[in-house]
This record gives structure tokens, C-alpha cells and sequence, in this order.
């Protein structure tokens, strides 16, 4: 059983290998290696800049980054300037575009800067920052072979991605076969005892173990973490499916985004991208998204913007719903006898076409309440009092006022 000590270590993480837990070997037992251990671990994360933007996904990995940091380990960040010329084919139906070498400089840059808010760059001791083109690019053509004789051209295939472009006989490029050894090689380079990756990088962190064993170090352990589902609730966070949330982003629309975080997601977005204690978490989904908005806007941009943010966005919702009250269709709430299911009152104001679809409405977070999402479909209310003059919203066109 984990001890409360190891919690950090152990918190929204989805595998640890090699994993015996009831082992007192530092070889195969992660928290025994953080116990005996003699020295700072090495905990080493890879990131190709083959882009500029960040977003939460990418940020999951580099909190778990500081959470070692915070324990006192080293951070080992390899910018992987010299593989993103190649660019990893982990995931990818075809061949990546490769990128210059001032590209890649130019981007670096970027992602230092914006991972400022997540990593301790201070602390003497805590952070290095290496380019594997430091050791990469002096590799000759023999010591190349040689990395390419640790592996088969069927261990290569049995990695996903090659395997799926095989058998859809998709072009293949024999310098991707190099991506997965050049950045083992970088756990060899920087002798790394831990590294962390998404759930997708198993197939290249156990590359580093062999590359380690074969040149004679001691093997790392692969620590992996969940990839994040974005902001739709169906597909993986991404810049081009616009589900995201980027960490450049300004604290208002950071804030507009999570405030919407769907209530499935919340849980999952709470362990990944906070330190709040899961059982904290308030039981209204409504309260339970203001809190996971105001708690990450404030990692990135400092509690009163994020505040201010929070504000903000109730008071644009006001101006949209409210802002031409003469405009605004008023619905009498003299015919509703109280206390009310919300989806009869919506179908009674004629918002929807019956109280089955109000029900469906509410369930699909379409229906707000003075700004705030209802999610409950069987979400009741009391008395007239409680309504008097708020706004009843279905969708973005939708709106009534509710008056006596």
C-alpha cells in the first residue's frame, strides 16, 4: 500500500516500471530508489520545441517534474533540439516535417519561457537544462551503427505507429527509426535514474533502460502520465482541434475556457493540473468549475488575476444576457406551480419543445441560470423567490427573464 509520504509520487500518475511495490530493492521499487538513494535522483523529461505553444497536457509531465523537484531531487530538462529535426513519430500516420535548426532555437526559447510558472528555476541544484545536440551531434557513423545494432527492425515495428504505417503501408524513413534510440541515448547521456513521460512514450523510455543497460549504467525508471483529454470531453488536448487551453493564454480566457471544464472531466483535471486535495473538491459541479478556474488561472498568472478573471467573466455574461433588459422576453412565473422541476419550468417559458428535452438540455450543459451551468436534470427550486428576476439561458440564443 502507498504511505501518505509517497502521495506526491504516486498522484495522477498512470504507470511505474519497473514496479514490484512490496520490494525493498532500489532496483525495481521507485520509492525505495527516493528512500536509500545517497544522491539527488536525476529525474530527466524530454521536449522536442517543434512548435511554440504549451498547453495543460503538455504541462502534466512537468508538474510532476516540480512535484520530484520539491523533494529535493534534480530536474533534468533535455531540449531536444538536435531529435526535433527529426521529430518523433510517436503517434503520427506519416512523416513529421523536419525543422531548422533556427526554428528549433526559436521555439526553445518559447517553451523555457513559458514553463517558468511550472518548474523552480531558482533553487541551486533543482533544474539543468540540456540540448542533446551537445551529444548528438558529435555521434560518427560507428557509434551510430552501434546504436542501431542494440535494436531489430522488428522491435521498431512492434512500436504502434510503425507497426499501424506498415500494414497500411505508409512510408516509413529509416532516419525515424534513429528518433527512439537518440532520445535513449539522451537517459545515457545524462546518466538519468527516473523519466517521465506521457502514456505514449513507453515504447522510447524502455529504449533508454536497454541503451542504459547496454553501455553499462544502471537502468531508469519510466514514471507515465495520462494524456489529457481537452476542453470538448472527447479527444486529446490539441492546438488544431481547438479543445485547449495554452499557457500562454491571458487569465480571462484561460478562466472562460475551465469555467466550462465538462463535469466528467473534473475530477481527472483537478488531479492533473492541481494540488488541491481530491476530497476538497465542493459537490456542485457549477462551484466545483469555478474552483478548478480560479486555481489554474492562478498557477500561470497569480491569485488576484485570477480572481479578477473570475469576475470578469460573470460580469460580460450579465452584459450579454442582460445588458438591453427591454430586449430581454419575460416569462411570468405565476403559472408555475412551486417547488418546480427546472426542466418543466423551461419547457413552461417555451424554451424548449418539452419537458423530455429540457431534461436533455440541462444534461447536455446548455442550460444556465444567472450565468450558471445547471447540470442536474432533476435540479428543483423551492419558490418563486428564488427566481425573481434572473435569467434563464438554453444554449447561446435562448434567454428569458423570470419575473413574478
Amino acid at each position: 500500500m502507498t504511505t501518505d509520504n509517497f502521495l506526491w509520487l504516486h498522484r495522477g500518475v498512470s504507470d511505474v516500471f519497473p514496479n514490484q511495490p512490496d520490494s525493498d530493492s532500489m532496483d525495481d521499487n521507485l520509492e525505495q530508489l527516493c528512500l536509500k538513494s545517497d544522491n539527488p535522483l536525476r529525474v530527466k523529461l524530454g521536449i522536442d520545441p517543434t512548435g511554440t505553444d504549451l498547453h495543460l497536457g503538455h504541462s502534466i509531465p512537468f508538474r510532476k517534474l516540480r512535484a520530484f523537484q520539491d523533494q529535493g531531487h534534480t530536474a533534468v530538462v533535455i531540449i531536444g533540439d538536435f531529435t526535433a529535426q527529426i521529430g518523433d513519430p510517436t503517434g503520427k500516420d506519416k512523416v513529421r516535417k523536419q525543422l531548422t535548426p533556427q526554428q528549433v532555437k526559436e521555439n526553445a526559447e518559447t517553451y523555457l519561457n513559458q514553463l517558468r510558472p511550472i518548474l523552480d528555476f531558482d533553487t541551486p541544484g533543482r533544474l539543468e537544462i540540456r540540448y542533446n545536440s551537445e551529444w548528438l551531434s558529435g555521434l560518427d557513423l560507428g557509434k551510430i551503427q552501434e546504436l542501431l545494432a542494440t535494436m531489430t527492425v522488428q522491435q521498431m515495428l512492434a512500436k504502434e505507429g510503425f507497426n499501424n504505417r506498415y500494414t497500411q503501408e505508409t512510408p516509413i524513413y529509416l532516419h525515424e527509426f534513429l528518433y527512439p534510440l537518440m532520445q535513449g541515448y539522451d537517459s545515457v547521456a545524462v546518466d538519468a535514474d527516473v523519466e517521465l513521460g506521457g502514456t505514449d512514450q513507453k515504447f522510447n523510455i524502455a529504449v533508454g533502460r536497454d541503451l542504459q543497460k547496454y553501455f553499462g549504467k544502471k537502468p531508469q525508471f519510466g514514471v507515465l502520465l495520462p494524456i489529457l483529454i481537452g476542453t470538448d470531453g472527447e479527444q486529446k488536448m490539441s492546438k488544431s482541434l481547438n479543445n485547449y487551453v495554452g499557457l500562454k493564454e491571458d487569465a480571462l480566457s484561460m478562466y472562460s475556457k475551465l469555467e466550462k471544464t465538462p463535469d466528467s472531466l473534473l475530477q481527472n483535471y483537478f488531479e492533473l493540473l492541481t494540488d488541491l486535495s481530491l476530497s476538497d473538491i465542493p459537490e456542485n459541479p457549477r462551484e466545483a468549475q469555478k474552483m478548478l478556474a480560479v486555481e489554474i488561472v492562478a498557477q500561470y498568472h497569480g491569485k488576484e488575476s485570477a480572481l479578477t478573471a473570475q469576475q470578469t467573466a460573470l460580469d460580460l455574461v450579465k452584459q450579454q444576457n442582460m445588458g438591453n433588459a427591454e430586449a430581454v422576453p419575460k416569462f411570468s412565473l405565476s403559472s408555475v406551480e412551486f417547488p418546480a422541476k427546472l426542466f418543466y419550468i423551461l419547457n413552461a417559458a417555451g424554451l424548449v419543445s418539452s419537458s423530455g428535452d429540457g431534461r436533455r438540455q440541462i444534461q447536455g450543459g446548455s442550460v444556465r441560470l444567472e450565468g450558471d451551468r445547471i447540470s442536474d436534470p432533476n435540479f428543483t427550486v423551492e419558490n418563486s423567490q428564488d427566481l425573481e428576476n434572473k435569467i434563464l439561458q438554453v444554449g447561446k440564443k435562448k434567454f428569458i427573464r423570470l419575473v413574478k
